[in-house]
């Protein structure tokens, strides 16, 4: 499991996200519109997994307004926002920020995402949603980059990511 911190204070995940190198296990989440998405509508394209707890927090809106402005320039690139809030909060906020460049999806159906890529958190105040992390996956399909942010207030480090891209 990955020992990560909420405002200093120890909590745990499920386990260690996937190892680089190795294939990214397909998901099924639900995109604002209710339609259903999986990792493999993506396939030849490099792939940014942008892994919050709530959209409704400062650092996850953050790490998708600065996504959303990045992803515009980026080439065969596409940007997935995932956390568990409802498609129609994901929906509220992308209207209100004019968020446009990034693809909200949500793993509030069933949570699966977050228990195969090992990110549920499973104890303290933030129990069952998941952890902060950046996932990159290449054209291929292989895990690429991996980033479980130690401090979950704290943003990703965008600069890494990218160049990982």
């Amino acid at each position: 499991m990955a020992n990560i911190t909420l405002k200093g204070n120890a909590i745990n995940t499920l386990g260690n996200l996937p190892k680089v190198g190795t294939k990214a296990s397909n998901f099924t989440l639900t995109a604002v519109d209710l339609s259903h998405k999986n990792l493999s509508n993506f396939t030849g394209k490099k792939v940014i997994l942008n892994i919050f707890p709530s959209i409704d927090t400062g650092t996850c809106a953050t790490s998708v307004r600065e996504f959303n402005k990045k992803a515009a320039t980026l080439e065969n690139t596409v940007v997935l926002c995932i956390s568990k809030d409802l498609p129609f909060a994901q929906a509220r906020f992308c209207g209100a920020e004019g968020i446009e460049n990034v693809i909200m999806l949500s793993d509030f159906a069933n949570g699966n995402f977050g228990k195969d890529y090992n990110l549920e958190i499973t104890d303290g105040p933030l129990a069952h949603l998941h952890s902060r992390a950046i996932v990159i996956v290449d054209e291929k399909g292989n895990i690429a980059y991996t980033e479980q942010v130690s401090e979950i207030v704290d943003e990703p480090n965008y600069k890494a990511a990218l160049k990982a891209i």
